[in-house]
């Protein structure tokens, strides 16, 4: 029987959590998916506890790398999985007991290249829920719906991955891989996939748990991860500024806000505000050309004659929003 599904979970030194993870992907009301758990080199019982489940579950496979992070591990996963759709699961969060079910029920009536669907996210610290406002709509193009959604305020960022089904044979034939080696590579990812991509649909169905980890390397800042903002908005500006074929306004706004956030507390407190270090990392000519906004254009404007000068700017618009 061919699987509809594959379900990518990278998995690096989670033990605490991932035995609540793989439960709810492999005790599902559904049986036409495969689950690839891709171990990134973990050094706690992570790979232990991946070799127990697969001695339960027939369609478990495990892979077991070298640590080289979250993008190269779901890059491992992509390439062994047959599936129809691929779905990238956390380990450390879960999915609900008939997601499944509910994708496979939509995909009945119609196979788009992404389908989109809820989540909810779970803080570790106080057990607090808030679950996203759904979306529901079809037969868009991927440009459409992300000039549609990507400055869309929802509980999840637009560039989260988890809350999207893709079509394998769209990613594969494309050649949409992640880029290994740096942060934030679902900013790089989505917006590229995005352009590729003929037909999304959204259903407003909760599905997915994004577990909110108290410490986790995603509520943390390091000087490596805001330097890779930069790089993130650089290999943005190199792909997207020679396409003429599409509305660029959208994309441009936020590679443009990728430039200057890293000019920004807390983010500049990091690197202790020494600016010649993005100063060299930022292409100048491209954070240029992307700043089409009129504000955009000041703060090109203002970080080129000094940072500090850009900082008084933030600063007066912040006085002025509490005045008023």
């Amino acid at each position: 029987m061919k699987n509809l599904f594959s379900i990518i979970i990278p998995v690096y030194n989670v033990e605490k959590y991932l035995r609540e993870c793989l439960d709810s992907v492999l005790m599902q009301n559904y049986t036409e998916f495969e689950v690839i758990c891709v171990n990134d080199g973990s050094t706690d019982k992570s790979l232990n506890i991946l070799n127990e489940y697969k001695t339960k579950y027939n369609n478990l496979i495990v892979i077991d790398k070298k640590n080289s992070g979250t993008a190269a591990a779901r890059n491992e996963g992509m390439r062994a999985a047959k599936g129809e759709y691929i779905w990238f699961v956390d380990s450390d969060d879960w999915i609900l007991p008939d997601a499944l079910s509910v994708l496979d029920e939509k995909l009945k009536a119609n196979h788009p290249e992404i389908l989109c669907f809820n989540g909810k996210l779970k803080y570790e610290s106080n057990g607090k829920e808030e679950e996203d406002t759904g979306v529901t709509e079809n037969n868009l193009n991927g440009w459409e719906y992300y000039n549609k959604y990507a400055l869309t305020s929802r509980k999840f960022h637009f560039v989260c991955v988890v809350l999207r089904l893709y079509k394998r044979e769209f990613l594969l034939k494309n050649n949409l891989f992640f880029e290994s080696g740096i942060a934030h590579e679902d900013n790089l990812w989505v917006p590229k996939v995005m352009y590729y991509t003929n037909s999304v649909d959204c259903i407003p169905h909760t599905l997915y748990v994004y577990r909110i980890r108290s410490g986790s390397k995603m509520q943390t800042f390091s000087e490596e991860k805001i330097f890779d903002i930069i790089k993130v908005a650089n290999k943005l500006s190199d792909f997207f500024i020679p396409k003429a074929d599409i509305d660029k306004t959208t994309v441009y706004r936020e590679i443009a806000g990728e430039y200057f956030t890293v000019y920004m507390s807390p983010k500049a407190d990091v690197y202790g505000k020494d600016y010649s270090k993005v100063k060299q990392l930022i292409n100048w000519s491209s954070f240029r050309e992307v700043s089409v906004y009129p504000r955009h254009k000041r703060i090109y404007k203002l970080l080129k004659v000094h940072p500090i000068a850009f900082r008084i700017y933030i600063k007066m618009e912040q006085m002025l929003k509490e005045s008023r």
